[in-house]
C-alpha cells in the first residue's frame, strides 16, 4: 500500500510530461516561426532549455540537500539515453534528416563535452580528488556561454540548417500562432515539463530506493530515465509531426547543455563526486557520440534510418542491463 501513492504520483507525472511536451514544441515552433528561425536552432535552443529544466532542478535540489553523487550519474544517464533512446525512437518514428551544421558544430561540441567532464571528474588538471569543483564548473558554464554565441551567429541561422528545413518535402509546415497563444503554451509547455519531471524522477527515485537499488545506481539510471522523459515525449511529438530537425536539435542540445550548464551551475553549489566506476559509462557515451555520427554517414544521405534507429534503442537497452549488472 506505501508504494500506490509514489505510483500514481508517477503517473500524473508522465501526464504532465506529455501535455507540457506537446504545448512546448507548438509554442517553440511558433516563436521560431515570428523570429525566422530555423527549426534546428529553436530544438537546440528554446526545446533543449525548456527539456534541461528536469536535469537542472534535481542537480540542484540533489546538490542542496546533501546528495551530490546523483549530479554526475544523472548527466551521463541522461545524455546515454538522448542518443541512444531518444534518437532511436524517433528516428524510427520518421526519419532524422541531420544538416550540416550540426556535423560541423553541434556533434563536435558533444564531443568536447564529454571529454571536458572525462578529464574534470577524473581530476586530470589537479591530480586530486575525483571531484568537478567550482572552479571547472566556472570552466563549463564559459564553453557553453561560447557555443550558445556560435549557435546564434548570423550565418549558422541563414545556412546550412535552413537549407534541410526547405529540402525536407515530407516535413509539415511550421504554424505561427498569436503572441498570447504562442506565450501561453510555452509557459504552461515548460511548467508541465517542470512539474512532470519533479514528480517523476522524485517518486521513481522513491520507489526504486525502496526496491533495494544504491544511490549511484539510482542516479545513472532511475532518475537519469526520469529527467529525460522531457526530451524523449519532445522529440517522439516533433517526429510525430515530422519536425526532425526540432527532434534532433533537442537531443544535441539537451546534451551540451546538460554538461556545460547543468553541472557547471550544480558544481558551484557543492563540489561534485565522480565514482571512478563510471569511467565505464563515460566510455559508452562516447561510443554513443560516435555511433550516432557514423549513422549520419551511412545509408542515403545525412538521414539516421528506421533501421539505424533500431540498432541505436537496442544499444541503450544493453547500456541500461550492463549498468544495471555493475
Amino acid at each position: 500500500m506505501t508504494a500506490l501513492l509514489p505510483l500514481f504520483l508517477l503517473i500524473v507525472g508522465f501526464v504532465a510530461l506529455i501535455l507540457g511536451a506537446n504545448w512546448l514544441v507548438n509554442g517553440a515552433t511558433s516563436v521560431g516561426v515570428r523570429a525566422k528561425m530555423s527549426p534546428l536552432i529553436i530544438g537546440l535552443t528554446i526545446v533543449a532549455f525548456g527539456t534541461s529544466l528536469p536535469e537542472m532542478i534535481i542537480n540542484v535540489f540533489s546538490c542542496i540537500k546533501g546528495s551530490p553523487g546523483l549530479a554526475i550519474g544523472n548527466i551521463i544517464g541522461s545524455n546515454t539515453m538522448n542518443i541512444l533512446l531518444i534518437l532511436g525512437v524517433s528516428s524510427m518514428i520518421f526519419p532524422i534528416d541531420v544538416s550540416k551544421v550540426s556535423i560541423r558544430r553541434d556533434i563536435p561540441a558533444g564531443f568536447v563535452a564529454t571529454f571536458a567532464i572525462t578529464l574534470m571528474a577524473n581530476d586530470f588538471f589537479r591530480g586530486t580528488s575525483a571531484t568537478i569543483n567550482w572552479v571547472e564548473g566556472l570552466v563549463l558554464l564559459a564553453m557553453g556561454a561560447g557555443y550558445l554565441w556560435l549557435t546564434f551567429k548570423k550565418k549558422s541561422k541563414h545556412s546550412e540548417d535552413l537549407e534541410l528545413s526547405k529540402d525536407s518535402d515530407n516535413s509539415e509546415t511550421p504554424q505561427e500562432m498569436p503572441w498570447g497563444k504562442t506565450i501561453f503554451q510555452l509557459i504552461i509547455g515548460i511548467a508541465g515539463l517542470y512539474i512532470g519531471g519533479e514528480l517523476v524522477s522524485k517518486n521513481a527515485q522513491i520507489l526504486a530506493l525502496s526496491w533495494g537499488m544504491s544511490e549511484s545506481t539510482v542516479g545513472l539510471t532511475v532518475v537519469a530515465t526520469a529527467t529525460s522523459l522531457p526530451e524523449l515525449i519532445t522529440s517522439i511529438v516533433a517526429a510525430l509531426k515530422k519536425n526532425s530537425s526540432i527532434a534532433i536539435g533537442n537531443v544535441l542540445g539537451s546534451n551540451i547543455l546538460n554538461i556545460f550548464m547543468v553541472l557547471g551551475v550544480s558544481s558551484l553549489i557543492t563540489p561534485l563526486p565522480f565514482d571512478m566506476r563510471m569511467n565505464h559509462q563515460l566510455m559508452i557515451l562516447f561510443c554513443a557520440n560516435a555511433i550516432m555520427l557514423a549513422t549520419v554517414f551511412t545509408g542515403k544521405g545525412r538521414k539516421i534510418s528506421r533501421f539505424e534507429g533500431s540498432l541505436l534503442t537496442l544499444g541503450y537497452v544493453a547500456f541500461m542491463l550492463f549498468s544495471l549488472y555493475n
